[in-house]
């Protein structure tokens, strides 16, 4: 098995492993809700094979993953109704172009900061509860959006 944590994660979903959840998968791309219980509806949009960087891609293979991200963060502003949404791409350590989606609130650990840096408060149990609610929903429109 690779060494590479994303690979580990789009092959434990084949081996019904893991905590997250694949949402979608094309033949290039995957949506992964995110199981962070401080950001429901956290999501990640993973380039499916080892690819660096988005200029290693072609102009195509670019405007896929991007059209994925749109599509993902317009699901997320319809369903989960934010104050802001979060897009982001890192992976300094991980070798496939992958894009977080992460709906932020006032009411989030970190706002107005970003989500990994020092925790400002405690979102209410019942408020996380209610956005925890909300992802079946949410699941289902990234599906439909992708799918369409």
């Amino acid at each position: 098995m690779s060494s590479c944590d994303l690979c580990k994660l789009l092959d434990g979903f084949a081996a019904g492993q893991g905590r997250e959840a694949l949402l979608w998968r094309s033949g290039q791309l995957s949506v992964v809700a995110v199981d962070d219980p401080a950001y429901p509806g956290f999501c990640r949009v993973l380039w499916n094979s080892h690819v660096k960087e988005m200029t290693d891609l072609t102009a195509d293979e670019r405007n896929a993953v991007m059209d994925a991200v749109w599509q993902v963060e317009l699901a997320v502003r319809e369903v989960m109704q934010p104050d802001k949404v979060n897009v982001a791409s890192f992976g300094n350590m991980t070798p496939h172009v992958h894009w977080h989606v992460i709906p932020r609130y006032a009411d989030d650990a970190h706002f107005p900061q970003p989500s990994w840096a020092p925790v400002q408060r405690s979102t209410a149990p019942e408020v996380l509860a209610a956005r925890r609610a909300l992802l079946p929903q949410l699941h289902a429109a990234i599906i439909e959006r992708l799918s369409a």
